[in-house]
């Protein structure tokens, strides 16, 4: 009888599990969504447009003097299948891929971030961080570095995944439990960080061009979240850590080597060539912040903005051009790296590692184009604006509250990343919609983004749609040949629970102690 109703449960759970992969799967290409939202938006703004769809409140609109104020405002739809609308669409389509707020960012940002990771530095300092970490300290040490690897892209799920699995093998522990600690900290802590990644830029870019719709003078900040998800970072790694030695641990039980299949040795192995490249471009990168530091000392430094601050309003020239300054944060100590361990043996090595990185992007630049054209015609047809308009009217009618507000968009944001992996693509639907109906409630659009990235975050190790779950599989199956969707899943869920828990806990935490999100960045937003 007890054996029949666990086995009923195990059914119940694949079910499940299998329903969520079917929906994922059924999903097209985010290039071909995109292209269909695009087409879409075309065909309601006509009917919207036919039936007079409107909604009523206060906008920031712009004066003949060329000053803004705040005015009661009626916005109407506008059809794109008018004589004027097929004009913009067809005229239109270049400037709006080009001006695509995320576009030049996020391009910039991999340069650098190419040049590190093809110099073969980002590799050599996982596996040194996690050789030089005494026994007690390893599970903490590699959910960090999981959570610090998102800065270089998909480094942290080709490198440090495996390599969490073979530290803990080498300690004696079960190598699942590296692996699933690697997996918590570099996709469920994919938005935390101590640094300013490229995924800040690209998130940034979208909110953008979603606050324009309201407000076309905000601009929103890349380092907007910075504050919060560096206090994020730890608590990641601590809950991580907690799930690890106290939950999965325990629950895998004893290690049957016999399951194994070889490994790479070269995976754990620092040479003594890498070692002195490290240390050249540590102190590379040290000259390079020197520099940065020095020059932001002056009174009058032309880091600083028109009242003498790095932080504040208006945006300085700092924080406008972090995402230069992180690109080469990462190519000189790449340079200096790839020319010791000899990665770079010409003077276009790291010419070649930018081609590279930049080749990589392509899929970035197709869906960047029809994501581009489906913002626009969000804005042209001002159906975002009518959309943020009827829902802050209607928050405001019932009063939930900003924590009861935030906690729902969080939760919704991790549902929604059950059935679509890419953060920027949901973002990309997102953000047109509940950024300005944030900024029409009074809160700011970083923020708003802030809640995002929880929820999004959070559920990014139990989703089969996350782009390397695949390749996460195939990991585990080193350890356990018979490991799939429901092993990874089940092992994961209660990092992913405890995560989105005490995320949100941080957030309300943070939202009644009312700090600040971000250098500058607060919570709240005011019209006008």
């Amino acid at each position: 009888m007890t054996k029949t109703k666990s086995t009923n449960k195990v059914s119940l759970y694949n079910r499940w599990l299998n329903g969520i992969e079917a929906v994922g799967n059924k999903l097209p290409h985010p290039i071909a969504l995109f292209a269909v939202f695009a087409l879409a938006i075309v065909v309601i703004s006509a009917i919207c447009s036919l039936l007079g769809v409107s909604a009523t409140g206060e906008l920031v609109v712009k004066l003949e003097d060329g000053s803004s104020a705040l005015q009661e405002t009626t916005v109407t739809a506008v059809s794109l299948l008018t004589k004027d609308g097929l004009t913009y669409m067809l005229t239109q389509a270049v400037n709006n891929f080009t001006t695509y707020a995320p576009l030049g960012m996020v391009l910039v940002a991999m340069l650098g971030v190419g040049v590190a990771e093809h110099s073969g530095m980002i590799n050599a300092l996982l596996k040194s961080a996690v050789k030089v970490t005494p026994a007690k300290l390893i599970t903490p040490m590699v959910v960090f570095l999981g959570v610090m690897s998102n800065i270089a892209s998909d480094a942290g799920y080709v490198i440090l995944i495996p390599l969490g699995a073979m530290i803990f093998r080498a300690y004696g522990r079960h190598p699942m439990a590296g692996l699933a600690a690697a997996f918590a900290g570099v996709s469920g802590g994919f938005s935390a960080n101590l640094l300013i990644g490229t995924l800040d830029p690209m998130l940034a870019g979208i909110s953008q061009s979603a606050a324009s719709i309201i407000d076309s003078n905000y601009e929103v900040s890349v380092m907007g979240n910075y504050f919060f998800l560096f206090v994020s970072t730890f608590l990641i790694t601590i809950i991580g850590t907690f799930v690890t030695n106290k939950i999965v641990e325990p629950r895998l039980g004893a290690y049957n080597p016999s399951n194994a299949s070889e490994e790479d040795d070269t995976l754990t192995t620092i040479t003594e060539k890498e070692r002195k490249g490290l240390r050249n471009a540590g102190l590379a990168a040290l000259a390079f912040v020197a520099v940065i530091v020095i020059a932001c000392i002056p009174a009058d430094s032309f880091m600083k903005n028109a009242n003498g601050q790095l932080f504040g309003n208006p945006a300085s020239p700092f924080v406008n051009g972090i995402v230069v300054l992180i690109a080469l944060l990462f190519m000189i100590p790449g340079i200096a790296y790839g020319k010791t361990v000899g990665t770079f043996t010409k003077e276009d090595g790291a010419c070649n590692a930018m081609s590279k990185s930049m080749a990589s992007m392509g899929s970035f630049l197709a869906l960047a184009f029809v994501s581009a054209q489906f913002i626009n015609y969000f804005n042209y047809t001002k159906l975002g604006t009518i959309l943020a308009l009827a829902g802050a009217n209607f928050f405001k009618s019932i009063n939930i509250g900003l924590i009861p507000l935030m906690i729902i968009f969080v939760l919704f944001s991790a549902f929604m990343n059950l059935f679509m992996g890419s953060a920027s693509a949901k973002w990309n639907i997102l953000a047109p919609v509940f950024v300005p109906m944030f900024m029409l409630l009074g809160y700011s659009p970083e923020l708003c983004q802030l809640a995002y990235r929880i929820g999004d975050s959070s559920t990014n190790i139990i989703t089969p749609m996350m782009t390397y779950f695949a390749v996460i599989i195939t990991f585990a199956q080193r350890y356990d040949k018979k490991a799939g969707i429901g092993t990874i899943t089940a092992t994961m869920i209660p990092y992913s629970v405890l995560f989105l828990v005490f995320w949100t806990l941080l957030l309300v935490v943070w939202l009644l102690a009312g700090l600040p999100i971000g250098p500058g960045i607060g919570i709240t937003y005011a019209l006008g």
